[in-house]
């Protein structure tokens, strides 16, 4: 098939964590031998922002780490661009929820003349329970459906009346990329890879990171970005090491390097969007860390909460998991390959994949109502509006 994605951005992941979950199905979709491409817009905030603080060569290192990639990502001017060339011969298009309503609604109409393509929006965010009027505007009536990573995005887009048809489509690991390395030589207790975001989790930090690492005296590193100055002296006052941006391709070996990591979602995922973790998580289990999770509801039954990872429901137990983590390495390795055994048997970029060519298989046969066997719909639960930002 030819696969047309418009995204936000393939070749920066600065601030951008959906860039993890594109590198890695573009990657699995090339391998199986189609032919995608890959439209970002040329003035990429992502990318622009990554350019002004490491120059050019976190791009060159993009390509080094995917070479199957270089060269599948093209640029575009939206005032410019020609849907006629972009979508020739597409069988396949998908447009990523970040993408400008006009373009979205461009991408609908150059359909709805006669073009046979499928269709297909990909909301990765918490905007729907965040910011509803944005997603209301979205014009989506040439579209085949919608693919929400969670069920309860899923409902929602069907309960508001965004769309007909919608499929949960849960973000995934990389594991060509994100895999256990042996043999790095150890550099401290504790590693978290995340941005510090607009006060989406900022007591949250400090319940479930700052305060146990301070108190057991970890060595701990922080990587991310958008780190004010507040937070970088509340890491310094923790003992924290803060080590700026992170590519993705890089965690691998800062996992590889520290004994125990954690995961701290943002507010709105535990609020409102039951069953959603992102990406950190798979990518974390997908390297065989163990993991240590703030509180969030895993509704759809992705893991085994106390088998693949552990879940702290406050700062205590969060300093008592890690305690114990530290303390008993093979409590430790047995915490860990669970997680990893389970995430390589369904939470790949492979079987994301699979996923995505039975959603195109059941379009085709003139299906499509967006319930599988597999993701059975569930009741629209009451949401409250809560300030976001963008990853």
């Amino acid at each position: 098939m030819k696969i047309v994605m418009f995204y936000h951005s393939l070749v920066s992941d600065w601030n951008h964590g959906n860039a993890h979950f594109l590198r890695g199905v573009t990657a699995e979709l090339l391998f199986r031998g189609h032919d995608v491409r890959v439209y970002e817009p040329r003035e990429a905030w992502s990318a622009q922002n990554l350019r002004a603080e490491h120059g050019d060569e976190p791009f060159a290192a993009f390509e080094a780490a995917y070479p199957t990639l270089a060269g599948v990502s093209e640029s575009y001017d939206p005032a410019t661009l020609d849907l006629d060339v972009a979508l020739a011969d597409a069988d396949l298009v998908i447009v990523h929820e970040w993408s400008d309503h006009a373009l979205v609604h461009h991408i609908g109409q150059h359909r709805a003349a006669g073009r046979r393509y499928r269709l297909l929006f990909h909301d990765t965010h918490h905007r729907a329970v965040t910011d509803p009027a944005a997603m209301a505007a979205y014009d989506l009536s040439h579209f085949d459906g919608v693919l929400a990573y969670g069920e309860v995005l899923r409902t929602l887009y069907l309960a508001n009346g965004w769309t007909r048809r919608a499929w949960t489509w849960h973000e995934a690991a990389d594991t060509r990329v994100f895999r256990p390395l042996a043999g790095r030589p150890a550099e401290g207790d504790l590693v978290w890879v995340g941005n510090w975001g607009d006060d989406e989790r900022t007591a949250e930090l400090q319940e479930f990171l700052l305060d146990p690492v301070k108190s057991l005296g970890l060595k701990a590193r922080v990587h991310g970005v958008r780190y004010p100055d507040a937070a970088k002296a509340a890491l310094a006052e923790a003992g924290i090491g803060y080590a700026g941006w992170l590519a993705n391709f890089a965690a691998p070996e800062a996992f590889a390097r520290f004994r125990v990591t954690v995961h701290v979602p943002r507010r709105p995922y535990v609020a409102a969007l039951r069953g959603i973790p992102t990406i950190r998580p798979f990518e974390a289990l997908a390297c065989g860390i163990p993991l240590v999770c703030s509180p969030w509801d895993d509704a759809e039954g992705l893991f085994t909460p106390g088998k693949d990872y552990l879940v702290a429901r406050s700062g205590a137990e969060m300093r008592q998991h890690l305690h114990d983590l530290l303390a008993d390495p093979e409590y430790a390795r047995r915490l860990a390959a669970d997680g990893h055994r389970t995430l390589l048997s369904r939470h790949t970029c492979a079987h994301r994949v699979d996923e995505l060519m039975e959603v195109v298989a059941e379009l085709a046969n003139g299906g499509g109502n967006g319930v599988t066997s597999a993701r059975r719909p569930t009741t629209v639960p009451a949401v409250r509006e809560l300030a976001g930002s963008r990853n």
